[in-house]
């Protein structure tokens, strides 16, 4: 796995609807700028020497940064692969929708559910949003949320950008009834 570079955003939230947060609603976002480790080789039909080399590898790499960054227990949690031009979309789920890669990041979060992901395939700086759900309860309608996140200079076309997203709280000021409410 090469990795060019690691980006970290850490967003803090102090008022929302003209009200006070307290304590300050924070997001993190952690993502590293890969090459496709099957990038050249046109279609590969078997993705699982690739993910093998590498899934395991970025989930170490990245799930104790975003927790880190957060700097509050993880409360909603999501990840990301955008994939560049000469890529396939498949690529990036390849890498982010499999427990070597995602396992990191729930055990790190002390999370059961799935992690929601966006992936696709796009340019350098494209803007994408990373969805979050609650760690253990994904009708949590407080927790559904999603931060907006663009790396300027990636994805070149040979790479993939994987990312990790994590909150520590719901939405600020969120004031929807529970799910329950309505079944």
């Amino acid at each position: 796995m090469n990795v060019r570079k690691i980006v970290t955003y850490v967003d803090e939230v102090l008022t929302e609807g003209g009200r006070p947060v307290a304590p300050p609603a924070r997001t993190a976002v952690v993502v590293a700028v890969i090459d496709n480790p099957w990038a050249g080789q046109g279609f590969v039909e078997d993705l699982a020497p690739g993910i093998d080399a590498t899934a395991s590898d970025l989930g170490r790499l990245l799930a104790p940064r975003v927790v880190a960054a957060l700097g509050v227990p993880v409360e909603a949690y999501g990840k990301a692969a955008i994939v560049g031009l000469d890529g396939e979309i498949e690529h990036g789920s390849a890498l982010i929708h499999t427990l070597k890669f995602g396992d990191h990041f729930r055990k790190a979060a002390e999370a059961t559910t799935l992690l929601p992901a966006v992936e696709k395939r796009a340019g350098a700086g494209t803007v994408f949003d990373v969805p979050l759900k609650h760690i253990t309860d994904a009708t949590i309608r407080s927790h559904h949320q999603s931060i907006e996140v663009r790396v300027a200079d990636a994805p070149h076309a040979h790479e993939i950008v994987i990312g990790l997203a994590a909150a520590g709280q719901g939405r600020p000021q969120s004031r929807l009834a529970p799910l329950s409410t309505e079944q």
